[in-house]
């Protein structure tokens, strides 16, 4: 079986000069597995609606390109998650590793996978 690589990438909730990562939300899951000529195989994506801060910033909005109609019609994590679990167990096999984007600023720094472990205590969420 040819190698396959899943990329993810997470937005979150914040606003100007950054917040805390514990309190940011996961607003967007994007994923998709590629081979290892970087072609890909499959992709997933996903509007999760934050419930802390339902109301996302003018800084969010302009920095995700993601628009508040987007969360406002988007499920919680507790559905959402469920449903990337589903996309992926079927793709598992061969994958050789996984990569995410981290997106820094001279402000913030966030990494997804702990913002994955902290959305996911505080909405007692399963992950």
């Amino acid at each position: 079986m040819i190698p396959r690589w899943l990329v993810i990438d997470l937005e979150a909730t914040t606003d100007e000069g950054g917040w805390p990562v514990a309190e940011m939300e996961i607003i967007e899951i994007g994923a998709c597995l590629v081979d290892d000529n970087g072609r890909e195989v499959a992709h997933f994506q996903r509007f999760v609606q934050p419930q802390r801060r339902p109301l996302l910033t003018s800084f969010c909005r302009h920095l995700t390109h993601i628009t508040q109609a987007d969360i406002d019609t988007a499920a919680s994590l507790h559905t959402v998650w469920p449903q990337f679990e589903r996309w992926l167990w079927p793709l598992r096999q061969g994958l050789a590793g996984w990569a995410s984007w981290v997106t820094t600023t001279a402000s913030n720094c966030c990494w997804p996978g702990t913002n994955i472990s902290s959305t996911a205590r505080w909405r007692s969420c399963p992950i």
